[in-house]
């Protein structure tokens, strides 16, 4: 189902301009798709989706082509993988420690991940500063981090 109903959010998008999750619900609803405002917010997520500025001065959702859905998913040989020494976060902040000089390497393949929910990076010698926009995103984008982390170790 859910598989189904990404692939009518995104013909949605790509034939009508959507400006708004509401509007989105409702195109869906039309089709025969119900689904909560929650469920929407995640497909969004998922799928990528970000808003653009129309030439007629509107923001509407389009999807993202700058990355590959899970860039941050590298294989656990990656420089990314093996940087990585801690993940922990505070508020809507993830800290990241890498090894030595390693911060910068990192930093960028959280850059590349072109995720809609995060603000900006900073990176040190070894300690990266995430802003994700809110609490949330930053523990699930903390967990999902750790989780990479996890399989790295399992290998």
């Amino acid at each position: 189902m859910k598989a189904t109903r990404h692939a009518k959010i995104l013909e949605l998008i790509q034939n009508h301009t959507v400006t708004t999750q509401e509007e989105l619900q409702s195109l869906l609803e039309a089709n025969g798709f119900y689904a909560t405002q929650a469920t929407i917010s995640r497909d969004i997520r998922d799928l990528r989706l970000v808003k653009v500025l129309s030439p007629s001065g509107i923001y509407y959702y389009t999807q993202s082509n700058t990355a590959p859905a899970d860039t941050l998913q590298l294989s656990g040989d990656s420089v990314f993988m093996r940087s990585i020494r801690s993940v922990d976060c505070a508020g809507n902040i993830v800290v990241i420690k890498t090894h030595s000089a390693m911060a910068s390497a990192v930093c960028e393949a959280v850059d590349n991940s072109n995720r809609p929910e995060i603000l900006g990076t900073i990176a040190g010698e070894n300690t990266i500063f995430v802003l994700l926009k809110t609490e949330h995103f930053a523990d699930e984008f903390c967990a999902h981090l750790r989780e990479l982390m996890k399989k790295n170790l399992s290998r």
